[in-house]
């Protein structure tokens, strides 16, 4: 018998398909010298081997009956020696009452290499494959390894991608084999069309899916790039979105995709069958165990009657349902929901079955897939653990715990059968990925000016779920750094230890007279009271200063006089007739300043220590984060100052805004805030500790623009000073954003339309300051040159005023970061405000 394989020479260029050729020839071209001969054949001879030992591959011809080796033993001999990859070439013969075998043994791999690839790191693509250096080329194992490189690619959007391996014949039967690669561009998603769609347009099913088109500014993301698994994962967020909003019968029937070769792209089409829209008839609860009453559970259900049918808040009610369950000792209970349709009334009978599930107990929880995570990591989501029941409720919450930590690409629980029929294995599939982020930050606003910022976070930080962060600002009005850390689970419990400390300074601009520094320190503790609903605990430590240029704190300086008068000027000066500023007092120390008066005390004060207590209470239902257009975000804050320090003040502070989608595409915001601050113990309050507002409360004015500001100079400059804060606030707004439909979906961009009321007021600060007789107290006259009270009496404006504005704004969700254009025009204003009718804010990482 004859098995004949030709061997490459020099270098082989060719096409994948070439070399699958000498196999399949190897494997059909064996001749044998006769069938008598073969079944007399009492030995075999090996010839040609340099590697493989003679024995082994004497081993694959097992003898037949008598033991002798019969033309079935030597033809499975021979398929079985192909089959091992390690030969170009096998051949069979008869000699002398002998079977010769002679073979010539596949080269051995000296280098692997990648040529072409720029996209793609060396490192992942050799991870891919499965020719190695050292071990023996195989053409069809060559030939697989360029189908998956070429997989790779097309996974990260580069169809027409080539991939063409290379054999270089090197001495002793060595090769080097090169993988030549010719990239191609980036294959994206030129169009993204939706048939059937009625309820919501094709613009804003956009908002739901994953998948991007194509556009100048895709270079900096990879959402355009064509990937079948993220398309078929847009179909299921498809239907899930119109599941949650009443439409039970929906059906995305398929995602068609098509490679347009003038366009050098895909399309992308998914076809919906909406059906009709439910709002829930009844909810109603039956139980099947006698000791239970099935109405016990009617506190649990977040489904109510009246409400569009919404199959997420079913599932969390049937989840919180078992859990509660599990609590009451009715682990193996189970709750199934059932819903029956009216279709004449368009409503849905909600009916929770509640019923003795099979007794089946977890054997074992297995975590595949996780190199640098710790185990420990991924079970403390868990909330059962080996040889409690099987409960698919909690299985289900420790897999959306698990997507939610953010440290892994995919997550998937499954069940294997365990040891007998009433166990289950748990299997914890997980592919990880990078959870470290390096970034340079720079933005403008008008308020802080340029600010830039660099920082370095790590989300699982030693693959212990850690999250860590430093940063440092450096800006034109704004600089500092921060340090931060938080445990999520202190003492193996559920609560989130934080550790803050930080450095911040802000510098005197055209809207403050002063600078401050503040250094701080802050712990906290977290709790997710509800999914959503949380609680945060903190303590707070920081120490804050006043710095003033001396031209700004000094007593013989009247900006617009003309001259620089002398202390002997000012003392002469103290009668109204002869006063600069006429009726509004005698000329002393503060008098003449372009500092305020709690600004100069703040200064004389040197640096304060505020120690305080306090919480946050949050309780949050939007549907994004990022982009919401749904749901409500509620956040309640109180600090109590006084545990120590210098300051003692209770400070409370409300904000609430609320997302519903009008018309369409059309989404309005209603916005509310309020905030007190009072103190107690007899201390009074200082400047720093008022709140301060502008455009955070009504667009349109600057920033600290608005509420009590010091008045002295305004006769002889025609504005006002500093900004002294209110302690009371409250402000609401409306607005209503809308797409620009003209403009494909990927700019970005969208337009807003909003009405601002609010006012700050209520100033109880310092408003005199008497230190005559005091030898060089900064800002005021020395003891010598004093024949007045000086430094007292505060001027300010503290008129309770409600402002009003309306205006127009701009959202780009740009691949540098949001930003945001407001244009508003006050309505009403105060006599002293300050107006900024442009905002502009944004930022980015890269």
């Amino acid at each position: 018998m004859k098995v004949g394989m030709r061997v490459l020479r020099g270098v082989v260029g060719a096409a994948l398909v070439f070399f699958a050729v000498p196999v399949a020839t190897t494997a059909v071209g064996v001749v044998m010298a006769s069938p008598a001969a073969a079944q007399s054949a009492s030995s075999i001879a090996v010839e040609g081997n340099r590697r493989v030992e003679a024995e082994t591959i004497r081993s694959y011809f097992k003898p037949g009956p008598g033991g002798r080796l019969d033309q079935g033993s030597i033809d499975d001999g021979l398929k079985a020696l192909i089959e091992t990859g390690l030969f170009q070439d096998v051949r069979i013969n008869q000699a002398g009452g002998r079977l010769v075998v002679s073979v010539v043994e596949n080269p051995v791999i000296g280098r692997l290499a990648f040529e072409g690839n720029k996209k793609i790191k060396d490192e992942q693509l050799s991870a891919e494959i499965q020719s190695k250096p050292r071990g023996t080329l195989s053409r069809p194992m060559v030939q697989g390894d360029a189908l998956r490189i070429a997989e790779i690619y097309r996974r990260s959007g580069r169809y027409d991608v080539r991939v063409d391996p290379q054999i270089i014949e090197q001495p002793n039967n060595r090769v080097d084999l090169v993988f030549v690669i010719t990239e191609g561009p980036k294959t994206g998603v030129k169009s993204i069309e939706f048939v059937g769609n009625k309820a919501y347009s094709s613009y804003r099913l956009k908002d739901v899916i994953k998948t991007r088109e194509s556009n100048l500014l895709s270079f900096l993301g990879n959402g355009d790039v064509y990937d079948p698994d993220r398309v078929e994962a847009d179909r299921d967020l498809i239907r899930r979105f119109y599941l949650k909003h009443g439409f039970a019968d929906v059906q995305v029937v398929a995602a068609l995709t098509e490679y347009d070769p003038e366009r050098k792209g895909f399309l992308v089409t998914f076809k919906i069958e909406e059906g009709q829209q439910y709002r829930v008839g009844s909810v109603t609860f039956e139980s099947a165990i006698p000791t239970l009453d099935g109405n016990s559970m009617r506190s649990f259900s977040r489904v109510n009657v009246g409400s569009l049918y919404n199959a997420e808040a079913l599932e969390k009610s049937v989840e919180e349902m078992q859990i509660e369950l599990s609590r009451r000792g009715y682990a193996f209970a189970t709750v199934r929901p059932r819903g029956d349709r009216n279709f004449d009334e368009h409503t849905v009978s909600i009916v929770f079955s509640i019923e003795e599930g099979p007794r089946v107990y977890i054997e074992r929880i297995n975590v595949v897939g996780n190199t640098r995570t710790r185990d420990y990591v991924i079970r403390r989501e868990f909330d059962i653990s080996e040889g409690d029941a099987y409960n698919r409720a909690l299985v289900d919450r420790a897999e959306r715990r698990l997507k939610n930590l953010d440290f892994f690409k995919t997550v998937k629980i499954t069940t294997e059968p365990g040891s007998s029929s009433d166990r289950v294995i748990l299997v914890v599939n997980l592919e990880e990925k990078s959870t470290g982020d390096f970034s340079v930050s720079g933005g403008y606003s008008t308020s802080d000016g340029a600010l830039g910022e660099v920082s370095v976070s790590e989300r699982n930080f030693l693959g212990r779920g850690i999250f860590a962060k430093a940063s440092v600002q450096y800006g034109q009005y704004a600089r500092g750094y921060s340090l931060s850390f938080v445990e999520p689970y202190l003492l193996d419990y559920r609560v989130a230890l934080g550790l803050d400390l930080y450095q911040r300074e802000q510098l005197a601009n055209r809207y403050i007279s002063y600078s401050t520094k503040t250094l701080g320190f802050s712990p906290r503790l977290g709790f997710a009271l509800r999914e959503d609903l949380s609680l945060q605990v903190r303590y707070s430590l920081y120490r804050q200063e006043i710095t003033l240029p001396s031209y700004l704190n000094n007593c013989n300086n009247i900006p617009g006089a003309g001259f620089l008068p002398t202390p002997q000027y000012i003392a002469g000066n103290t009668t109204p007739q002869n006063n600069l500023l006429g009726t509004y007092g005698v000329l002393g120390c503060y008098a003449d300043g372009e500092a305020s008066l709690p600004v100069r005390i703040g200064l004389a004060g040197g640096a304060y220590w505020t120690s305080s207590l306090g919480y946050t209470l949050t309780y949050n239902t939007l549907d994004n984060i990022k982009n919401p257009t749904d749901g409500l975000l509620v956040d309640l804050r109180q600090d109590f100052a006084g545990v120590g320090g210098d300051v003692k003040f209770i400070k409370t502070a409300f904000d609430a805004k609320y997302y519903t989608t009008l018309v369409s595409d059309l989404v309005g915001l209603v916005h509310l805030q309020a905030g007190n601050l009072s103190t107690y113990g007899g201390n009074q309050l200082r400047m720093l500790d008022h709140f301060q507002m502008g455009s955070n409360l009504v667009r349109g004015f600057a920033p600290n623009g608005i509420g009590p500001r010091d008045i002295g100079q305004y006769a002889l400059y025609g504005y006002g000073g500093d900004a002294l804060g209110g302690t009371n606030y409250w402000g609401a707004s409306v607005e209503l954003q809308m797409p620009f439909w003209f403009l494909p979906k990927e700019v970005g961009l969208k337009g807003a339309v909003y009405a601002d009321a609010g006012s700050l007021f209520d100033y109880k600060g310092p408003t005199s300051w008497s230190v005559t007789g005091e030898v060089n107290t900064p800002g005021c006259i020395p003891a010598s040159q004093t024949t007045i009270g000086t430094c007292s009496g505060l001027n300010y404006d503290d008129t309770n005023l409600v402002r009003t504005s309306v205006g127009v704004g701009l959202i780009w969700a740009s691949p540098f970061g949001p930003l945001r254009f407001d244009y508003a025009i006050p309505i009403t204003k105060g006599k002293y405000d300050r107006v900024q009718e442009f905002k502009f804010g944004g930022g980015t990482s890269f």
